[in-house]
């Protein structure tokens, strides 16, 4: 069979021409298809798009490495020892014996000289939150 020019579109499969189905145009007369340059586009895109990927990466991690440290703490407090049954929503103190064994206790740590270690409270979904050191709302002894 012979070829034909460049400027037939000519299907050889279907052995028809076909120049008007196509999405672009075929004629030499026809515009020429000039490919922008979006490089600037895309390494700025990149750019910010990685710049955001990293940001939601490090608030997960944050976020991670929060629950973990609410985790150790929430392990130590409750095999800790204590002879009471803690009550929701109050803070009590954790502390380390002579045999650096944990315990809990009602007693604040400007009250004692034991090896304090930090205050916790329970919340209502039985999980110790770590609280700063202050410990306004414990009663004092008197």
């Amino acid at each position: 069979m012979k070829k034909k020019p460049d400027n037939i579109v000519f299907d050889e499969a279907s052995q028809k021409y076909n120049a008007s189905l196509k999405p672009y145009a075929t004629n030499v007369g026809a515009p020429a298809i000039i490919a922008t340059d979006n490089i600037t586009w895309k390494n700025k895109n990149i750019l910010k798009a990685n710049k955001q990927i990293e940001a939601k990466y490090l608030e997960l991690k944050a976020e991670y490495d929060k629950m973990m440290e609410e985790l150790e703490y929430n392990n130590l407090v409750y095999n800790a020892k204590f002879n009471f049954e803690p009550i929701i929503g109050q803070t009590y103190h954790l502390y380390r014996d002579n045999s650096q064994n944990p315990f809990l206790s009602i007693i604040a740590p400007d009250e004692c000289n034991f090896d304090f270690i930090g205050s916790f409270y329970l919340n209502s979904e039985q999980i110790w939150k770590k609280t700063s050191n202050k410990h306004s709302n414990v009663p004092r002894a008197k």
